[in-house]
Formats: C-alpha cells, sequence, structure tokens
C-alpha cells in the first residue's frame, strides 16, 4: 500500500520489504521495534538505527542492513521524487507490518548523531559570521617588492645550496595575465606577491610541486584562482553541526576576521591536504593587507596567522636556511617552524598559548584560552576563574551543572552550553556576545524551571536549545527577533504551538525527541510552515 503522491513502484516496494525482512530475521529475543535511519545523497549514504528492546540497558542491539540494497531503495526513490539528498527511515515490527517514510533533507534525521529531527524552513539562511562586524584594518601594507624579489632570490641561491641543484621553475606570469587573474579574483594581489609571479607562475613543474613555500605547493595564477572560486565561501555542513559552532580569533588577537572563509582571501600556496596560504586583503582591526594567512579544511574554526607579508615570510625562509634550520627528504626541505611565525609575530611563548581545553577548568587559566569543553565534573562548575580568559568565546559543560553565571557577564563568551541549577539565567542580561545558547535543568532534584525573561536583553542570540529544561514561559520565545534555530521537545513544540506563540523568522528547528517516528516529524515540520506532502509513506506487509 502506498501513501502520498507519485509511485516508487512495486519493485522498490518489494527492496524496501527484503530489507525489513532481514531486519526482523536478525533481531535479538523481545525486540518490539527496529528503526532504521538513512540519509543518501547522490553516490553515497549513511545509515544507523537500533532494535528496541523494553528493559535492556543503552538504545538497544543494532541494525545491520545489507548498503547494496539501501543504495538501490535511495536511487528508486531518487528518480520517483526528483529528490538530490533525502532521509528515508524504515520502522519493523516483530507482526510482519513494517514502514517506510521518507522525504527529502529538509527533514533530517539526527539518529547517529542525536536524538530527533532537524527542519529547515529557509535553505537560504546562514548564521552570519562575527568577522563580519569587526573594525576593518586601516594599517598600510607590510610588504615590499624589491625586498620580496630579493628575499625569495637569497632563499633559492640557500636552497641550490642544500639540494645541490638550483630549483626549476616555470615560466614568469605576464602583466596582461596578472591583470586578467585579479580581474577574475575580484581584488588585486599584493605588490610583493606580484613582483614574485613576475619571476615565477608558481613552483610546478611537469605536474609536480617544487613546494618553495615553506614546503607547501606555490600555485599558478590559474590554480590560485581556482581554489579560490572552491574556498571563498564558508563550507555548510548542515544545522546540527553550525548552529553553535564558533570562529576563533588568530593569535595575535584582532588580526584576521573571525571567519571560516573570506572572498578577499586569496590562496597562493597549497598544502596538499585541502589546507592553504593565502594573502589577506581585508584583514581586522590591528592586521595589515597583504598578511599571510592559514585557511583551508582544518581551519572551519577561523584561519591561523602566519607572517605580516610575503616579504616577511621569505625572508624568515631565507634565513631559516642559513641557520641551518630545516630537514632534508630527497628533494624536499622542511623548515623548522614550517609555514608558521606566530613565535615573531606576537612574541609569546607559543608554549603557553593554548586555544582550546578538554575536560576540566584548568588551573590556572591560560589568558588565551578561547574555548573550554567541561565534561563529567563531580561537582557543580565555579567559572569564577574564567574571569583570568578574556578572549573566552566556547564555554561548554558537558554532563556537568553549574549554579552561577555571573562569571560569564563580561566574557565574549558566544556558544553557551550550561546545566543551570537555580535557572536564573538574570547574568546574561544585555549580553551583546552571546549567539547560541543551549541550556537544560538538573533532571533529578526538582529543578527550578528557568525564567527566559532575560533572554529579550541578548540582542545578537541566533539560536537556542531548550529541549533539555523546565521553562517557566516558553512564550517568551516570540519576543526573540533575531532568533533563527530552535531545539525543543515534542510537549514545548505542542504547548508553543498551542499558544500562537512560534517565533517568527526561524530558519531551522529541532524535535528532540528520541522516540519520535519519521511521520510525526512531518507533521510537526508542516505545523511550522514547510511543506511536506510529496513525502513518501509506504507500508509493507
Amino acid at each position: 500500500m502506498i501513501e502520498g503522491t507519485g509511485q516508487v513502484g512495486e519493485p522498490m516496494a518489494g527492496v524496501a520489504r527484503r530489507i525489513a525482512e532481514g531486519i526482523a530475521a536478525a533481531a535479538p529475543e523481545g525486540w518490539t521495534e527496529a528503526v532504521l535511519a538513512v540519509s543518501a545523497g547522490p553516490g553515497g549514504l549513511s545509515y544507523s538505527g537500533a532494535h528496541v528492546v523494553p528493559g535492556a540497558v543503552g538504545r538497544g542491539a543494532p541494525v545491520e542492513a545489507p548498503f547494496g540494497e539501501l543504495y538501490q531503495l535511495s536511487e528508486g526513490v531518487r528518480r520517483a521524487r526528483g529528490w538530490q539528498r533525502m532521509t528515508l527511515e524504515l520502522r519493523c515490527r516483530p507482526s510482519g507490518e513494517h514502514e517506510l517514510t521518507a522525504f527529502d533533507d529538509s527533514v533530517d534525521s539526527l539518529r547517529s548523531s542525536g536524538d530527533g529531527f532537524i527542519a529547515v524552513l529557509d535553505d537560504d539562511y546562514r548564521l552570519p559570521a562575527p568577522g563580519a562586524d569587526q573594525k576593518p584594518g586601516t594599517a598600510a601594507p607590510a610588504g615590499d617588492p624589491d625586498l620580496a624579489v630579493a628575499h625569495f632570490r637569497t632563499y633559492l641561491e640557500r636552497r641550490a645550496a642544500v639540494l645541490g641543484r638550483p630549483d626549476r621553475l616555470p615560466p614568469a606570469a605576464s602583466d596582461a595575465g596578472i591583470e586578467a587573474v585579479e580581474r577574475r579574483l575580484g581584488h588585486a594581489l599584493p605588490a610583493d606577491l606580484r613582483a614574485l609571479y613576475r619571476i615565477a607562475d608558481g613552483d610546478q613543474v611537469d605536474g609536480r610541486h617544487g613546494h618553495l613555500v615553506g614546503g607547501y605547493g606555490w600555485l599558478s595564477l590559474a590554480g590560485m584562482a581556482a581554489v579560490h572560486e572552491r574556498v571563498s565561501a564558508p563550507a555548510w555542513f548542515g544545522w546540527s553541526l553550525g548552529w553553535n559552532a564558533v570562529a576563533l580569533d588568530a593569535d595575535p588577537p584582532e588580526t584576521v576576521r573571525r571567519c571560516g572563509a573570506h572572498p578577499a582571501w586569496l590562496p597562493f600556496a597549497t598544502g596538499g591536504d585541502g589546507n592553504y596560504l593565502a594573502v589577506d586583503l581585508a584583514p581586522a582591526r590591528d592586521g595589515r593587507p597583504g598578511q599571510v594567512i592559514r585557511i583551508g579544511r582544518d581551519h572551519d574554526e577561523g584561519p591561523q596567522y602566519v607572517a605580516e607579508s610575503v616579504t616577511a615570510l621569505f625572508r624568515r625562509y631565507a634565513d631559516q636556511l642559513a641557520a641551518g634550520a630545516y630537514e632534508v627528504d630527497e628533494d624536499w626541505i622542511g623548515l623548522t617552524g614550517g609555514v608558521f611565525w606566530e613565535e615573531e609575530a606576537s612574541g609569546t611563548d607559543r608554549a603557553s598559548v593554548r586555544r582550546e581545553v578538554i575536560g576540566a577548568v584548568p588551573d590556572p587559566v591560560p589568558p588565551h584560552l578561547q574555548a573550554l569543553h567541561v565534561n563529567d565534573a563531580a561537582g557543580p562548575v565555579d567559572l569564577s576563574p574564567l574571569a583570568a580568559a578574556p578572549l573566552l568565546r566556547r564555554l561548554h559543560l558537558n554532563r556537568s551543572v553549574t549554579a552561577d553565571l555571573t562569571p560569564l557577564r563580561e566574557l565574549p563568551v558566544e556558544s553557551l552550553r550550561v546545566t543551570l541549577a537555580g535557572g536564573d539565567l538574570t547574568p546574561l542580561t544585555g549580553h551583546r556576545e552571546l549567539r547560541a545558547l543551549e541550556v537544560a535543568t538538573p533532571a533529578e532534584g526538582g529543578a527550578v524551571p528557568l525564567d527566559l525573561a532575560a533572554l529579550r536583553t541578548v540582542p545578537n542570540l541566533r539560536a537556542l536549545d531548550l529541549s533539555g529544561a523546565a521553562v517557566r514561559d516558553l512564550t517568551v520565545l516570540a519576543d526573540l527577533p533575531e532568533l533563527r534555530y530552535l531545539a525543543l521537545d515534542g510537549r514545548q513544540w505542542a504547548r508553543l504551538s498551542a499558544a500562537g506563540r512560534i517565533p517568527a523568522g526561524l530558519a531551522a528547528v529541532r524535535l528532540a525527541d528520541r522516540s519520535a517516528p519519521m511521520a510525526d516529524a512531518l507533521a510537526w515540520a508542516a505545523g511550522l510552515g514547510l511543506d511536506t506532502g510529496d513525502a513518501l509513506r509506504l507500508r509493507l506487509r
């Protein structure tokens, strides 16, 4: 029996039935239901699930499903519905009655990474990066084209002495070629980098990089433009990961914008691993245009400052070779410290700089601390030592309780996860930096319900998770005009909906209910304005 518009056809129904029957045949004794959640996209899929066994500890025995048949099923649904990405849920029962529910990925199951479902109401909305609001740098560029050429030639001479031969370089880029790429990039190259391209168009010869940039491969102009097209916009990994993401500050602070990517970051060298060196043409307040930063795959939480200019970078490389600070592996020269130059740039002791700590509140608290994850604290966590961390941006208390948020009043915390005993959010009144808040109340001991009134005064609060909290008055949420993400459990959503106080402007929402079937999630999403009429519902007998 098929419900909903469109048909997947009897062959696909047969595939779904065979999968369900296989799951039932492998079920443990005493099971009452098995749930399999599948996320499928072009060329691949992932799945997770478990058998429900009353009285069993944990989430039950995992479901093993035939990958090939799941792929065949998802492809059949894709052809029938035209969805590029989708979520499928197969619910199997001992009675032999099974259900398949599927919809496009605007409703996504969190069975593998959490509980419940996320529904995307506005597919075009992205949370703004803090770097967009940072004050721009006003200093002049530090690079000098004549010095850059001199340092580069000295560096090449010293490399030749180490390798016993000169490096092979491709021909120089022409002025016309440079100008054409600058038009494609939408930015002019810094004068010192431009001067180096007049010596050679990168370091790739016969398809191999010479790794001249501190072990990185120097990109050709065409390579720079191609990489820039791929990395100039921040990667988006979905709301389940992005709702409380934080971009950390570089060191020195306020030199580089706190973004995952920026169109004015021009990659000119590749590590071959998805990371790049780039010149930064839109520095933050204390930076300089043309400074060198590290961006890419490992820098979604913010770029890394490297040097004040390309000129300074190659001076450093030449000095390292002169000092013998290198290692040689066949034709590859590894400079001690590689591409990083924070020691000279910031004048700090790198051993004392800890941007992120996981485990407990450190003693002493390092002044450069920007992210702290406290896990499984035995008693209430005292946050007062964090006054020594004026750069703290992320504070997550995982399975840990605190009773007083007052120490956070003057800290620039943007992402806060906390279980709060006492229900007092008033210390957050007027907090201008807080963007994402996940607050729960203790599960035992008669938790004091949260009074959300203080959140009306938090001007930049974009994301909120109250699914683990007792809340005095949920209707306050309708008074948060900047709220774009909201996570509640099923009962909370029902109360808010019944009161007619769903916040306007929500772009994504989460139903935090471990046991909710996908059919219920589709009804919930439809109640919030998402068109789910094309959902596939297939009953298998």
